[in-house]
């Protein structure tokens, strides 16, 4: 099941647009602006990223970081941990 639950995530993730991504940054308090929606998007569709692995995740946290600024991305790293507690999902993330 955790590989399905996986796959889905990253899936979605490819999938999102610079829209969605905003809407979901203003409802969990991480200030972007459209351009660096668009670029994070850009980012996203065209790595192979998987956020499941902690080298993965990292590699994505500088590359956010590069994007918007340092503060950003530490915000949005919490923001996850938050989510995966949350969703209890930690069994998930190595």
């Amino acid at each position: 099941m955790s590989k399905f639950i996986k796959d889905l995530a990253i899936k979605k993730m490819k999938q999102l647009s610079p829209e969605e991504l905003l809407h979901y940054s203003k409802q969990n308090g991480v200030t972007i602006t459209r351009l660096q929606a668009q670029q994070i998007i850009s980012y996203l569709q065209n790595h192979s990223v998987d956020p499941f692995d902690n080298q993965g995740r990292h590699k994505m946290l500088i590359e956010l970081s590069r994007i918007t600024d340092r503060e950003t991305a530490k915000k949005s790293e919490k923001l996850f941990h938050e989510l995966i507690k949350a969703y209890g999902l930690e069994h998930l993330f190595n």
